[in-house]
């Protein structure tokens, strides 16, 4: 199976971090907008939607979850038929204080062909992570494009529509 892996040094307190990956019913800017609706509990189903909860992009299941340090959950993008994938965060804290949050993508398929463009858009999100926690917000480029992303979001596939999204077993 292949994997992705990436990874980024946020200078903020390991609790901020983990607070901006896990927060519950609330935008997640650097998550490309979304919200996570979840309960955190080994087992519990997992969607990542809009911000108005019409649309949902990433369901799964909550696989392990150990505050402040580690967080993984099944994955399947709704715009696509892939089979589930695993996403697991693991935040560590380093001598500089500073934390190093990595992201390892696994259980792709060998002949997948979505790696390259799930591995652009995670290191845009850890990007935008550190950005928002050290910072208190995201880019301006990014801000556009989500504008743009929001502007456009009729036109994505019904099967997108939170009614027509079933969270996998």
């Amino acid at each position: 199976m292949a994997e992705l892996v990436q990874q980024v040094e946020i200078d903020a307190p390991i609790e901020a971090v983990w607070a901006e990956i896990t927060k519950i019913r609330a935008i997640q800017r650097p998550l490309l907008d979304t919200v996570l609706e979840t309960t955190l509990e080994p087992g519990a189903p997992l969607r990542y939607t809009t911000p108005d909860g019409r649309r949902t992009f990433v369901v799964g299941r909550v696989v392990e979850v150990s505050e402040p340090t580690l967080f993984s959950h099944t994955y399947r993008l709704t715009t696509s038929n892939d089979p589930l994938t695993l996403v697991t965060w693991s935040l560590e804290t380093l001598a500089s204080g500073s934390v190093r949050v990595t992201v390892r993508h696994s259980e792709w398929p060998e002949q997948t062909k979505a790696l390259d463009a799930h591995s652009t858009t995670w290191a845009g999100i850890l990007a935008e992570l550190k950005r928002q926690v050290e910072t208190g917000d995201i880019s301006g480029r990014t801000k556009a494009r989500y504008a743009l992303m929001r502007a456009f979001i009729w036109a994505m596939p019904a099967k997108t529509k939170t009614e027509n999204v079933e969270v996998p077993r």
